[in-house]
């Protein structure tokens, strides 16, 4: 494997890490969690999941068009399956994954936004963990927090952890 392959290969192992953290996350919600919201007129811990989802599928739209899949008709839809939810957020991970590595693979840059398709999932990174926090944030604040101890090895531990081919969560 070449440098470039290699530095590709892990760039996008931690999105795939990002979107496993993000999938744990929705299914250590306690009771009632996707209802839950940090203060009135702040969104659903559900609708923070369907932005999440949005925004991924909107960027591949506006920046590598060619990968772009159908748009959602509303951004913060509150949907209480955490399978459908669960389902969405790989498919999205997926369209993000397929525009980078293939705008990369071309040696294209991105149409609107990124001066280089890596910025994509970095931006992506960022946001999504700022919003996991306002989720984890409006579960404490609605006295059902999820403890370090459960969500430590959700979370945290898929970025520390080293990779495995038998790990998948």
């Amino acid at each position: 494997m070449t440098f470039d392959q290699s530095v590709l290969g892990a760039l996008l192992d931690s999105w795939d890490r990002n979107n496993r953290i993000l999938v744990n996350l929705l299914r250590a919600l306690p009771e009632g969690g996707l209802e839950v919201r940090a203060m009135e007129g702040s969104p659903t811990v559900a609708e923070l999941f369907a932005h999440i989802h949005y925004v991924r599928l909107v960027f591949v739209s506006e920046d590598a068009p060619e990968f772009a899949r159908e748009l959602p008709n509303e951004e913060w839809v509150a949907e209480r399956d955490p399978a459908c939810i669960a389902q969405m957020l790989d498919e999205s991970a997926k369209t993000v994954r397929d525009a980078v590595k293939g705008r990369l693979e071309a040696s294209r840059g991105m149409d609107v936004h990124y001066d280089h398709p890596i910025l994509l999932l970095q931006h992506m990174i960022w946001h999504e963990g700022y919003h996991q926090g306002q989720m984890k944030l409006a579960l404490k604040m609605s006295g059902r927090p999820i403890s370090d101890e459960t969500a430590g090895p959700l979370t945290w531990g898929v970025w520390m952890r080293k990779r495995s081919k038998s790990s998948d969560s």
